[in-house]
C-alpha cells in the first residue's frame, strides 16, 4: 500500500512538473490592436487570462495613450500619432464641461455629427501612421502571429489582419450605425429593436416606430461619414476595392458585449457570441482607507458615485447642485471625482480621484449606485445587484439608462436639467423602495446563473480561432449572395413572370376559345339564313 501510495506521489509530481512546460508549448501568438478609453479597460481582463493560459500576446497601440500601458501580460508595440499627449488630457479635462452645457437641439445635434467626424479623422489618420510604419509592419509580418484580437471602431485592425492573412475576433458592445449588423448579416429589424441614442425600448408605441424607422434609415449615412475614409486606405494597403462592411465581414467571430439580461432580445448570427460581464470578478478586499470609510457608515451604509473614466471634472454650478443633493442622504457617499472641490461638500461625502468601483459595489452595506450609464460600471451594478441612479452623458448611455429604468432597477435623470431636489429624490426612491432592490437581484441572479463565466467564455473563443485558424464552418452563406439574391428579388421577379406568362397564355386560350365559338355560331346563323 505504500509503495502504491508512493507511486500516485511521483506520478502527480511527475504531472506537476510537466504540466506547466506542455501548456506553454501549446502556448500560441496573439496579436491586439486595441482602441483608447473604456473600450481598452474592458478589453484588458481577457488578455489577462489569455497570458495566464500561456498564450504569447502582443498588443500594438500608439504612442500617444491615456490607458494603454506596458504590462507584464503582453509585449507592447508602438507607432507615431498625428497628437500630442496635451491634446488628449486637454480633450478629457474639457469632456465634461461639453457634457453639461446646455445647447440648442440643432446646435446639438451640429456638434454631435463634427464630434463624430473629428474622432473619425484622428483614429483615421492614426491608422496612416500604423500602416505607413514600414518598421513595424515587417515585425508584424515576420512574427508569426495565429489570429489578431481587436475592437472594431478601428478598422485599421482588420486592415492588419487581412494583410497578414491571419483569421480576427472581435471585441464589441456595438457601432452606432449598426454596421456589425450589416457585416454579419444579422437581421435587425427597426419594428422592435430599437436604434442607437433613440432612448426606446423594445415595446415601442406607433410613432416610435416611425421614428425608429426614420433613424434606421439615415444609418447608412452615418456609417459613410464615419467610414469611408478607410476604403481609400484599404484599396492602397490591401489593392482590393473593398466597402469597411464588406471588409467586416471576414471577421471569425464577434465577441458581443451583450447580456439578454440587460439587452433587448434580438436574433444572433452563430458567429455572434454574447460575453456581456466579462469584468465581473470576484470581489477583492478592500484597502485600509475604503474599508474604514465603509466601517464608518453605520446601519446607513454608502452610496458608490462615479461618472467613468472619460469626465474628470464638470462645471461648479452643477458640482455645487451634486453636493447639496448628496448632504441630504444618511447614507455615506465615496464619489470618486478628480475636480475642485464643491465648497458646500457635506460631512458625508468622500471625494476620492479612484475607487475599487466592483470591490465598493459588492460590499454589503452598498445601498445604491450613482453612474453615467456606461456598460462597463451598469454590469457591474448587475452582478453585485446595487440599484442604480442614472445620469447618462454621451453616446449608448442614454440607451443603457432606458434598459436599466425599463426593469424597474434604477432611475434616469437629465443631467442637464436635474435639480438637488431630483436627485436626493432619485437617490431616496432606489435605496427605500424595495422594488428596486428586488428587481435588481433577480437581474444579477439571472445574470449570474450560466454554465460558463462570460470572460472564460470570450477566452475560449480567441484560442478557439487560434487552434482552428479561424471559424469558416460559422460563416453564413448569405455573405456569397448579392443584396437581389439575398431579399431572394430574383425569385419572386421569376414566379411574377411565371404568373404573368401563365395568366397571358390563359387569357389568349379563352379568347381563342371565345372568338372560335362565336365564329362558328356567326357562321351556322348565317348559313341557315341562306337556306331560308
Amino acid at each position: 500500500m505504500t509503495s502504491f501510495l508512493r507511486g500516485v506521489y511521483h506520478l502527480a509530481a511527475w504531472l506537476l512538473f510537466f504540466l506547466p512546460v506542455w501548456t506553454l508549448s501549446e502556448g500560441r501568438k496573439l496579436l491586439v490592436i486595441p482602441i483608447d478609453g473604456s473600450h481598452w479597460l474592458s478589453m484588458q481582463p481577457v488578455l489577462e487570462q489569455l497570458n495566464q493560459r500561456g498564450q504569447e500576446i502582443v498588443v500594438v497601440a500608439p504612442e500617444i495613450n491615456l490607458w494603454i500601458n506596458p504590462s507584464a501580460h503582453y509585449t507592447m508595440k508602438t507607432y507615431s500619432v498625428p497628437y500630442t499627449k496635451e491634446f488628449l488630457e486637454e480633450q478629457h479635462k474639457t469632456m465634461g464641461h461639453k457634457v453639461f452645457s446646455q445647447q440648442p437641439f440643432l446646435e446639438k445635434i451640429t456638434s454631435a455629427f463634427s464630434k463624430m467626424r473629428n474622432i473619425t479623422m484622428i483614429l483615421f489618420h492614426s491608422c496612416e501612421q500604423f500602416l505607413a510604419n514600414k518598421e513595424l509592419i515587417k515585425y508584424l509580418e515576420e512574427s508569426k502571429f495565429d489570429a489578431v484580437f481587436m475592437d472594431p471602431l478601428f478598422p485599421c485592425g482588420q486592415i492588419v489582419a487581412e494583410h497578414l492573412s491571419l483569421p480576427s475576433v472581435y471585441f464589441i458592445r456595438g457601432i452606432p450605425c449598426g454596421v456589425e449588423f450589416h457585416a454579419t448579416m444579422c437581421p435587425n429589424p427597426p419594428s422592435y429593436l430599437p436604434r442607437f441614442f433613440t432612448g426606446y425600448t423594445d415595446h415601442m408605441t406607433f410613432i416610435q416606430r416611425v421614428r425608429n424607422l426614420l433613424v434606421s434609415s439615415i444609418e447608412f449615412l452615418v456609417c459613410y461619414l464615419f467610414y469611408s475614409p478607410y476604403e481609400h486606405l484599404i484599396k492602397e494597403f490591401l489593392h482590393q476595392d473593398m466597402t469597411v462592411p464588406e471588409l467586416f465581414s471576414h471577421a471569425s467571430i464577434w465577441l458581443m458585449k451583450y447580456d439578454f439580461v440587460f439587452e433587448y432580445p434580438r436574433p444572433m448570427m452563430p458567429n455572434m457570441v454574447c460575453i456581456g460581464g466579462t469584468i465581473c470578478g470576484q470581489q477583492k478586499p478592500l484597502s485600509q482607507e475604503f474599508e474604514a470609510i465603509v466601517n464608518a457608515s453605520g446601519e446607513h451604509g454608502i452610496v458608490v458615485f462615479s461618472l467613468g473614466s472619460m469626465v474628470s471634472e464638470i462645471p461648479m454650478k452643477k458640482a455645487m447642485e451634486i453636493a447639496e443633493a448628496l448632504g441630504k442622504v444618511p447614507q455615506t457617499v465615496i464619489w470618486r471625482y478628480t475636480g475642485e472641490a464643491p465648497p458646500n461638500l457635506s460631512k458625508n461625502t468622500k471625494l476620492v480621484k479612484w475607487l475599487p468601483q466592483n470591490d465598493l459595489l459588492a460590499h454589503p452595506k452598498t445601498r445604491a449606485f450613482i453612474t453615467h450609464g456606461g456598460s462597463h460600471g451598469v454590469y457591474e451594478g448587475i452582478c453585485n445587484g446595487v440599484p442604480m441612479v442614472l445620469m447618462p452623458l454621451f453616446g449608448d448611455q442614454m440607451d443603457n439608462a432606458m434598459r436599466v429604468e425599463s426593469r424597474g432597477a434604477g432611475v434616469t435623470l437629465n443631467i442637464l436639467e436635474m435639480t438637488s431636489k431630483d436627485i436626493a429624490d432619485a437617490l431616496n426612491t432606489v435605496i427605500n423602495d424595495i422594488r428596486y432592490k428586488e428587481n435588481i437581484m433577480r437581474l444579477s441572479a439571472l445574470h449570474l446563473d450560466r454554465p460558463v463565466h462570460p470572460l472564460d467564455l470570450a477566452v475560449h473563443w480567441v484560442e478557439f480561432v487560434m487552434r482552428h485558424k479561424g471559424a469558416p464552418h460559422l460563416r453564413p452563406a448569405a455573405h456569397d449572395l448579392n443584396w437581389i439574391q439575398y431579399h431572394s428579388l430574383d425569385v419572386i421577379a421569376f414566379l411574377l413572370a411565371v404568373v404573368l406568362v401563365t395568366t397571358f397564355i390563359s387569357f389568349e386560350c379563352c379568347l381563342f376559345c371565345c372568338r372560335k365559338c362565336f365564329c362558328k355560331k356567326g357562321r351556322d346563323k348565317s348559313s341557315k339564313s341562306k337556306m331560308q
